[in-house]
Protein backbone atom coordinates (compact mmCIF):
# COMPACT_ATOMS: atom_id res chain seq x y z
CA UNK A 1 0.00 0.00 0.00
CA UNK A 2 1.27 3.46 -0.81
CA UNK A 3 2.70 5.11 2.29
CA UNK A 4 0.95 8.47 1.93
CA UNK A 5 -0.70 10.12 4.95
CA UNK A 6 -4.30 11.23 4.59
CA UNK A 7 -6.18 13.72 6.76
CA UNK A 8 -9.73 14.10 5.52
CA UNK A 9 -12.24 12.90 8.15
CA UNK A 10 -13.26 16.38 9.24
CA UNK A 11 -13.51 17.55 5.64
CA UNK A 12 -15.84 14.69 4.70
CA UNK A 13 -18.05 15.42 7.72
CA UNK A 14 -18.34 19.08 6.71
CA UNK A 15 -19.10 18.16 3.10
CA UNK A 16 -21.86 15.75 4.06
CA UNK A 17 -23.38 18.36 6.36
CA UNK A 18 -23.37 20.91 3.53
CA UNK A 19 -24.86 18.59 0.94
CA UNK A 20 -27.54 17.32 3.32
CA UNK A 21 -28.63 20.90 3.91
CA UNK A 22 -28.71 21.67 0.19
CA UNK A 23 -30.66 18.50 -0.55
CA UNK A 24 -33.19 19.26 2.17
CA UNK A 25 -33.73 22.72 0.73
CA UNK A 26 -34.53 21.24 -2.66
CA UNK A 27 -37.68 19.59 -1.35
CA UNK A 28 -37.57 16.84 -3.97
CA UNK A 29 -40.33 18.52 -6.00
CA UNK A 30 -40.63 17.76 -9.70
CA UNK A 31 -39.74 20.70 -11.93
CA UNK A 32 -42.34 22.06 -14.34
CA UNK A 33 -42.75 20.55 -17.82
CA UNK A 34 -40.26 22.03 -20.27
CA UNK A 35 -37.92 22.93 -17.42
CA UNK A 36 -34.79 21.32 -15.98
CA UNK A 37 -33.19 22.16 -12.65
CA UNK A 38 -29.44 21.83 -13.11
CA UNK A 39 -26.96 21.40 -10.27
CA UNK A 40 -23.97 23.13 -11.87
CA UNK A 41 -20.50 23.05 -10.33
CA UNK A 42 -19.00 26.53 -10.74
CA UNK A 43 -16.08 25.36 -12.82
CA UNK A 44 -14.87 25.73 -16.45
CA UNK A 45 -15.05 21.92 -16.77
CA UNK A 46 -18.75 22.42 -17.48
CA UNK A 47 -18.33 25.60 -19.51
CA UNK A 48 -21.04 24.60 -21.98
CA UNK A 49 -23.67 25.56 -19.40
CA UNK A 50 -23.00 29.34 -19.15
CA UNK A 51 -22.26 29.47 -22.87
CA UNK A 52 -25.60 27.83 -23.71
CA UNK A 53 -27.39 30.20 -21.36
CA UNK A 54 -25.74 33.45 -22.44
CA UNK A 55 -25.72 32.67 -26.16
CA UNK A 56 -29.41 31.71 -26.12
CA UNK A 57 -28.77 28.06 -26.97
CA UNK A 58 -31.14 26.68 -24.33
CA UNK A 59 -33.88 28.87 -25.81
CA UNK A 60 -32.99 27.66 -29.30
CA UNK A 61 -33.23 24.03 -28.14
CA UNK A 62 -36.58 24.71 -26.48
CA UNK A 63 -35.77 24.05 -22.83
CA UNK A 64 -35.80 26.29 -19.77
CA UNK A 65 -32.85 25.57 -17.46
CA UNK A 66 -32.78 26.70 -13.84
CA UNK A 67 -29.08 26.76 -12.94
CA UNK A 68 -28.32 26.12 -9.27
CA UNK A 69 -24.62 26.61 -8.41
CA UNK A 70 -22.70 24.12 -6.27
CA UNK A 71 -19.12 24.28 -4.93
CA UNK A 72 -18.21 20.65 -5.73
CA UNK A 73 -19.38 17.71 -7.80
CA UNK A 74 -19.97 15.70 -4.63
CA UNK A 75 -22.40 18.36 -3.38
CA UNK A 76 -24.24 18.50 -6.71
CA UNK A 77 -24.56 14.71 -6.80
CA UNK A 78 -25.98 14.65 -3.28
CA UNK A 79 -28.59 17.18 -4.38
CA UNK A 80 -29.40 15.00 -7.40
CA UNK A 81 -29.84 11.94 -5.20
CA UNK A 82 -32.20 13.90 -2.93
CA UNK A 83 -34.33 15.21 -5.77
CA UNK A 84 -33.30 18.84 -5.41
CA UNK A 85 -32.19 18.94 -9.07
CA UNK A 86 -33.09 16.99 -12.22
CA UNK A 87 -29.58 16.87 -13.66
CA UNK A 88 -26.15 17.56 -12.21
CA UNK A 89 -22.52 17.95 -13.20
CA UNK A 90 -19.78 15.87 -11.64
CA UNK A 91 -16.26 14.65 -12.31
CA UNK A 92 -15.41 11.00 -12.84
CA UNK A 93 -13.92 10.47 -9.36
CA UNK A 94 -16.94 11.65 -7.30
CA UNK A 95 -19.32 10.05 -9.83
CA UNK A 96 -17.68 6.64 -9.43
CA UNK A 97 -18.22 6.83 -5.67
CA UNK A 98 -21.72 8.32 -5.89
CA UNK A 99 -22.90 5.49 -8.14
CA UNK A 100 -22.16 3.01 -5.35
CA UNK A 101 -24.35 4.94 -2.91
CA UNK A 102 -27.02 5.76 -5.51
CA UNK A 103 -27.64 2.92 -8.00
CA UNK A 104 -30.29 5.06 -9.73
CA UNK A 105 -27.59 7.42 -10.99
CA UNK A 106 -27.25 7.62 -14.77
CA UNK A 107 -24.56 9.25 -16.92
CA UNK A 108 -26.17 11.00 -19.89
CA UNK A 109 -23.15 12.84 -21.36
CA UNK A 110 -19.45 13.51 -21.04
CA UNK A 111 -19.04 17.18 -21.88
CA UNK A 112 -15.25 17.57 -21.83
CA UNK A 113 -12.01 15.70 -21.36
CA UNK A 114 -8.89 17.12 -19.72
CA UNK A 115 -5.51 15.39 -19.62
CA UNK A 116 -3.60 18.31 -18.12
CA UNK A 117 -3.48 17.08 -14.52
CA UNK A 118 -0.08 17.94 -13.03
CA UNK A 119 1.76 19.05 -9.92
CA UNK A 120 2.81 22.66 -9.53
CA UNK A 121 5.88 22.95 -7.30
CA UNK A 122 8.34 25.60 -6.14
CA UNK A 123 11.75 25.48 -7.82
CA UNK A 124 13.16 27.29 -4.80
CA UNK A 125 12.27 24.23 -2.70
CA UNK A 126 14.75 22.22 -4.76
CA UNK A 127 12.11 20.36 -6.77
CA UNK A 128 12.92 19.41 -10.33
CA UNK A 129 11.01 16.14 -10.78
CA UNK A 130 8.20 14.11 -9.21
CA UNK A 131 10.88 12.02 -7.49
CA UNK A 132 11.86 15.17 -5.56
CA UNK A 133 8.41 15.20 -3.94
CA UNK A 134 9.43 12.27 -1.70
CA UNK A 135 8.67 13.26 1.90
CA UNK A 136 7.32 16.66 0.83
CA UNK A 137 4.01 18.27 1.76
CA UNK A 138 1.66 18.44 -1.21
CA UNK A 139 -1.63 20.36 -1.00
CA UNK A 140 -4.58 18.62 -2.69
CA UNK A 141 -8.38 18.59 -2.42
CA UNK A 142 -8.79 15.05 -1.10
CA UNK A 143 -11.38 12.86 -2.76
CA UNK A 144 -11.13 14.83 -6.00
CA UNK A 145 -9.76 14.13 -9.46
CA UNK A 146 -6.54 15.85 -8.36
CA UNK A 147 -6.24 13.40 -5.46
CA UNK A 148 -6.52 10.59 -8.00
CA UNK A 149 -3.84 11.80 -10.37
CA UNK A 150 -1.54 12.83 -7.51
CA UNK A 151 -1.50 9.31 -6.06
CA UNK A 152 -1.13 7.75 -9.51
CA UNK A 153 1.83 9.97 -10.46
CA UNK A 154 3.53 9.43 -7.10
CA UNK A 155 3.08 5.65 -7.31
CA UNK A 156 4.47 5.66 -10.85
CA UNK A 157 7.57 7.46 -9.56
CA UNK A 158 7.82 5.13 -6.55
CA UNK A 159 7.81 7.93 -3.98
CA UNK A 160 5.71 8.79 -0.91
CA UNK A 161 4.59 12.31 -0.04
CA UNK A 162 2.34 13.83 2.59
CA UNK A 163 -0.93 14.85 0.95
CA UNK A 164 -2.44 17.73 2.90
CA UNK A 165 -6.18 18.42 2.56
CA UNK A 166 -6.53 21.86 0.98
CA UNK A 167 -9.57 23.33 -0.73
CA UNK A 168 -9.16 24.76 -4.24
CA UNK A 169 -9.62 28.30 -2.92
CA UNK A 170 -6.68 27.87 -0.54
CA UNK A 171 -4.32 26.14 -2.99
CA UNK A 172 -2.61 29.30 -4.25
CA UNK A 173 -1.95 30.64 -0.76
CA UNK A 174 -0.61 27.29 0.42
CA UNK A 175 2.06 27.04 -2.27
CA UNK A 176 2.94 30.72 -2.55
CA UNK A 177 3.51 31.12 1.20
CA UNK A 178 5.63 27.97 1.38
CA UNK A 179 3.38 26.05 3.76
CA UNK A 180 3.57 23.25 1.17
CA UNK A 181 6.19 22.49 -1.45
CA UNK A 182 3.77 21.55 -4.23
CA UNK A 183 0.10 21.34 -5.11
CA UNK A 184 -2.04 18.97 -7.12
CA UNK A 185 -5.23 20.58 -8.31
CA UNK A 186 -7.54 20.94 -11.28
CA UNK A 187 -8.24 24.00 -13.38
CA UNK A 188 -8.59 26.93 -12.89
CA UNK A 189 -6.82 26.77 -9.51
CA UNK A 190 -3.86 25.15 -11.28
CA UNK A 191 -3.43 28.14 -13.62
CA UNK A 192 -3.74 30.51 -10.65
CA UNK A 193 -0.97 28.66 -8.78
CA UNK A 194 1.34 28.87 -11.80
CA UNK A 195 0.66 32.59 -12.16
CA UNK A 196 1.23 33.24 -8.47
CA UNK A 197 4.62 31.51 -8.44
CA UNK A 198 5.79 33.02 -11.71
CA UNK A 199 9.36 31.99 -12.56
CA UNK A 200 9.51 29.88 -9.39
CA UNK A 201 6.84 27.50 -10.74
CA UNK A 202 7.70 24.10 -12.13
CA UNK A 203 4.97 21.86 -13.57
CA UNK A 204 5.37 18.09 -13.27
CA UNK A 205 3.26 15.45 -14.99
CA UNK A 206 3.41 11.67 -14.84
CA UNK A 207 4.09 9.53 -17.88
CA UNK A 208 0.60 8.01 -17.93
CA UNK A 209 -1.63 11.06 -18.21
CA UNK A 210 -4.94 11.15 -16.39
CA UNK A 211 -7.94 11.76 -18.64
CA UNK A 212 -10.57 13.56 -16.57
CA UNK A 213 -14.22 13.26 -17.62
CA UNK A 214 -16.63 16.16 -16.99
CA UNK A 215 -19.98 14.41 -16.72
CA UNK A 216 -23.66 15.30 -16.86
CA UNK A 217 -25.80 13.02 -14.71
CA UNK A 218 -29.45 12.34 -13.97
CA UNK A 219 -31.47 9.78 -12.05
CA UNK A 220 -33.21 6.89 -13.78
CA UNK A 221 -36.56 8.56 -13.02
CA UNK A 222 -35.46 11.83 -14.62
CA UNK A 223 -34.17 10.03 -17.73
CA UNK A 224 -37.65 8.55 -18.15
CA UNK A 225 -39.84 11.42 -16.94
CA UNK A 226 -37.79 14.29 -18.36
CA UNK A 227 -36.57 12.66 -21.55
CA UNK A 228 -37.60 15.49 -23.89
CA UNK A 229 -36.09 18.15 -21.64
CA UNK A 230 -32.83 16.24 -21.26
CA UNK A 231 -32.53 15.73 -25.03
CA UNK A 232 -33.07 19.44 -25.58
CA UNK A 233 -30.54 20.28 -22.86
CA UNK A 234 -27.92 18.03 -24.47
CA UNK A 235 -28.66 19.55 -27.88
CA UNK A 236 -27.83 22.98 -26.42
CA UNK A 237 -24.58 21.66 -24.93
CA UNK A 238 -23.58 20.34 -28.32
CA UNK A 239 -24.25 23.74 -29.84
CA UNK A 240 -21.94 25.24 -27.18
CA UNK A 241 -19.04 22.92 -28.03
CA UNK A 242 -17.85 24.80 -31.13
CA UNK A 243 -17.74 28.32 -29.59
CA UNK A 244 -15.69 26.94 -26.72
CA UNK A 245 -13.38 24.92 -28.95
CA UNK A 246 -12.79 28.01 -31.09
CA UNK A 247 -12.44 30.15 -27.94
CA UNK A 248 -14.85 32.71 -29.30
CA UNK A 249 -14.84 35.90 -27.20
CA UNK A 250 -18.57 35.69 -26.43
CA UNK A 251 -18.16 32.13 -25.15
CA UNK A 252 -15.15 32.98 -22.99
CA UNK A 253 -16.96 36.04 -21.63
CA UNK A 254 -19.90 33.85 -20.61
CA UNK A 255 -17.66 31.44 -18.71
CA UNK A 256 -15.68 34.27 -17.10
CA UNK A 257 -18.88 35.96 -15.90
CA UNK A 258 -20.34 32.74 -14.51
CA UNK A 259 -17.18 31.69 -12.66
CA UNK A 260 -15.94 35.14 -11.62
CA UNK A 261 -12.60 34.49 -13.30
CA UNK A 262 -10.53 36.67 -15.59
CA UNK A 263 -11.37 36.16 -19.27
CA UNK A 264 -7.70 35.87 -20.24
CA UNK A 265 -7.24 33.07 -17.68
CA UNK A 266 -10.36 31.33 -18.99
CA UNK A 267 -8.97 31.56 -22.52
CA UNK A 268 -5.81 29.73 -21.50
CA UNK A 269 -7.63 27.12 -19.44
CA UNK A 270 -10.19 26.43 -22.19
CA UNK A 271 -7.38 25.54 -24.57
CA UNK A 272 -6.51 22.52 -22.40
CA UNK A 273 -9.98 20.97 -22.69
CA UNK A 274 -11.56 18.90 -25.42
CA UNK A 275 -15.11 20.28 -25.48
CA UNK A 276 -17.14 17.66 -27.32
CA UNK A 277 -20.36 16.37 -25.79
CA UNK A 278 -20.26 12.60 -26.22
CA UNK A 279 -20.21 9.20 -24.50
CA UNK A 280 -16.99 7.39 -25.40
CA UNK A 281 -16.26 3.67 -24.95
CA UNK A 282 -13.50 4.43 -22.43
CA UNK A 283 -15.88 6.08 -19.94
CA UNK A 284 -17.25 3.00 -18.14
CA UNK A 285 -13.80 1.36 -17.70
CA UNK A 286 -12.41 4.67 -16.44
CA UNK A 287 -15.19 4.96 -13.83
CA UNK A 288 -14.46 1.42 -12.66
CA UNK A 289 -10.78 2.34 -12.41
CA UNK A 290 -11.62 5.36 -10.22
CA UNK A 291 -13.75 3.15 -7.96
CA UNK A 292 -10.96 0.61 -7.52
CA UNK A 293 -8.58 3.46 -6.68
CA UNK A 294 -10.99 4.71 -4.01
CA UNK A 295 -11.13 1.21 -2.55
CA UNK A 296 -7.35 0.99 -2.59
CA UNK A 297 -6.98 4.07 -0.37
CA UNK A 298 -9.91 3.20 1.91
CA UNK A 299 -12.45 5.76 0.73
CA UNK A 300 -14.76 2.95 -0.38
CA UNK A 301 -14.89 -0.25 1.73
CA UNK A 302 -12.95 -3.10 0.18
CA UNK A 303 -15.92 -5.47 0.44
CA UNK A 304 -18.21 -3.23 -1.64
CA UNK A 305 -18.85 -4.59 -5.12
CA UNK A 306 -17.88 -2.16 -7.86
CA UNK A 307 -20.95 -1.70 -10.06
CA UNK A 308 -21.21 -2.32 -13.77
CA UNK A 309 -20.66 1.27 -14.87
CA UNK A 310 -21.52 0.35 -18.43
CA UNK A 311 -25.11 -0.20 -17.31
CA UNK A 312 -25.18 3.29 -15.75
CA UNK A 313 -24.09 5.04 -18.95
CA UNK A 314 -27.32 5.79 -20.84
CA UNK A 315 -26.74 6.87 -24.47
CA UNK A 316 -30.42 7.26 -25.41
CA UNK A 317 -30.87 10.96 -24.52
CA UNK A 318 -27.64 11.98 -26.26
CA UNK A 319 -28.43 9.86 -29.32
CA UNK A 320 -31.75 11.68 -29.57
CA UNK A 321 -30.18 15.12 -29.21
CA UNK A 322 -29.49 17.34 -32.19
CA UNK A 323 -25.87 17.57 -33.26
CA UNK A 324 -24.24 20.97 -33.04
Amino acid sequence: MRSIRYRFGAVLAALFALTAAVTACGGGQTSAPGTLRLGWVVDPCWAQVPVARDLGLFDKAGVRVEILPFPTGAAALEALAGGAVDIATGGDVPTAAAAIKNPALRVVADGARWNGGRFVARRSAGIRSIADLAGRRVAVPLGSSAHFFATEFLAEAGVAAELVETGPAEIVTAVSTGSVDAVAVFQPALAKAVAALGADAIELQGRDKYNQHSLYLATANAVEGKSAEIRAFLSALRLADAPLTNREPAALAAVAAATGLDQALIGGVAGEFEFRTELGPELAPDLADRARWAQGIGRIPADVTVPDYGALVVPGPLNGADHG
